[in-house]
């Protein structure tokens, strides 16, 4: 490729921050192409399914060229294409069909195959029809899994595509969009495709499989995850065939977008700071403990989790702590929302011991991020975590994180050392609550010396990982791939 010649990307997931969230997808996905532009030398452009969520008014968002037709299955469809300038400087496209914007609801739906096999096909013809000839189609988990198959299938001949190279990223193995082989051909694919080293998963068809197996290369968002995914344990049943293309698989550790998530500027919380006036962190936690009718002490541990309840983020590590937990002067906060037997459990824990734990069970990004302020220390016991985001949050508002030893925890906290005072906070090994429990205890050890706690907080907060780092890896991923061409 001529290096004086821009790099042309095409970044395509099934939800985006700002415009549709349910987890951290959509926040790489934001977030990336800000990091990469800024780099320079590149086109990047994002691509998501229009829901019905996304409004063209609040957004600015317009309409582009006429409807764009292709046949699958011996059947026309159209969509239409629409389009936004991002005050990031890169142009942000969207998939206009009414399996996306006429219902309620992003995934879920009995006919998903068909919706996100849908979105695949529209996204590289919507290329053909902008005349963007993308040397990368980067691809992000199940929802985009197809993209890769169709371009080694049914697109294997394009001149267009000739020199179109593709990457699938990994956000969490465990989502993989499995689906009746009976499909196969209505989203326009061969029978030839149903093999088990392609699509084929238990006599049925695997989206996540189409990435895994015809992608040019793999992603996952931090460097542990993408070892352990090689492994039975964290593999979900595909850690053979992610062993067999070991040689095209990266891991790239996710970033954090530092101007949305910083405390010296944050409008929500209730005192700004930075780690040159950390001391100011203490008001946050005051008025943390008062909202939600805690006893007011600088001196008692404040202990903090926002998570999805779910089994994956260790939810029953914390819950077969509690009572340990509470027969030491700590304080205790939860905000999160997930599996009715989490939520109901946990209800009961805050009723139990009203006077020390506040149990919030809803979404609400204020008071989430009033917890990263206020609290002293972050739980996150993942029993795995691809990335995670909590811990990377929690440092850089100065709150330390406890995590388990797995996945991008490992990657992004640094253990703290006694003897040198270095590390950012506290890992454990073992998936149980003795191992939760030992590691609280190292914090709280800790916690008591003021100057000690003090320099942890100025380490937490210094520590790097903005999306400057990720997007570098990234850029130096993408050359290659170009280059070996």
């Amino acid at each position: 490729m001529n290096s004086n010649r821009k790099l042309k990307v095409l970044l395509v997931a099934s939800e985006m921050t700002p415009f549709v969230k349910t987890g951290g997808l959509a926040d790489v996905v934001g977030s990336l192409p800000v990091a990469l532009n800024s780099l320079g030398g590149i086109d990047v452009r994002t691509i998501i399914p229009k829901y019905k969520y996304i409004s063209d008014e609040e957004y600015d968002i317009t309409e582009l060229n006429h409807p764009i037709k292709f046949t699958i299955d011996n059947y026309e469809h159209e969509f239409r294409l629409k389009v936004k300038e991002m005050s990031g400087g890169w142009l942000s496209y969207f998939i206009d069909s009414g399996i996306f914007s006429d219902r309620d609801g992003i995934y879920g739906h009995n006919d998903d195959a068909w919706r996100f096999g849908f979105f695949s096909r529209s996204v590289i013809e919507m290329a053909k029809a902008i005349n963007f000839k993308p040397d990368i189609i980067h691809c992000n988990d199940w929802h985009t899994g197809l993209i890769p198959a169709y371009l080694k299938t049914i697109y294997q001949d394009e001149p267009f595509f000739q020199d179109t190279k593709t990457i699938f990223t990994i956000h969490n193995l465990g989502y993989q969009g499995v689906f009746s082989k009976d499909l196969l051909p209505y989203l326009g694919l061969s029978w030839d495709e149903f093999k088990q080293e392609k699509l084929e998963f238990w006599d049925r068809i695997s989206f996540i499989k189409g990435g895994l197996s015809y992608a040019d290369f793999i992603t996952t968002v931090s460097k542990k995850y993408s070892a352990e995914i090689q492994t039975p344990r964290y593999g979900e049943n595909l850690h053979n065939l992610l062993r067999s293309r070991s040689d095209v698989l990266y891991g790239i550790t996710n970033g954090l977008d530092y101007e949305e998530w910083n405390p010296a500027t944050d409008i929500y919380i209730h005192r700004n700071y930075d780690s040159s006036n950390i001391e100011d962190k203490i008001h946050n936690k005051i008025q943390l403990q008062k909202e939600n009718i805690l006893p007011v002490s600088e001196e008692i541990p404040l202990l903090g989790v926002v998570s999805r309840l779910s089994p994956q983020k260790g939810l029953d590590i914390i819950a077969d702590s509690i009572y340990e937990l509470m027969s030491r002067n700590i304080q205790f906060i939860l905000l999160g929302t997930g599996d009715e037997y989490y939520q109901d459990l946990f209800r009961r824990f805050g009723g139990e011991f009203r006077n020390s734990v506040s149990i919030n069970l809803k979404f609400d990004l204020v008071m989430a991020k009033q917890i990263y302020a206020g609290s002293d220390i972050f739980l996150m016991p993942s029993r795995y975590e691809p990335c995670g985001l909590g811990q990377l949050i929690s440092m850089r508002y100065g709150t330390i994180p406890v995590v388990r030893n797995t996945g991008g925890l490992s990657d992004t906290v640094q253990d703290y050392n006694s003897v040198t005072g270095s590390g950012t906070g506290f890992k454990f090994e073992h998936e149980t609550s003795d191992g939760l429990l030992w590691a609280i205890g190292k914090a709280l050890e800790v916690y008591s010396n003021k100057d000690k706690w003090k320099k942890l907080i100025k380490n937490a907060m210094n520590a790097k990982h903005s999306w400057k780092k990720s997007a570098g890896e990234y850029m130096e991923l993408y050359r290659k791939i170009t280059e070996d061409k």
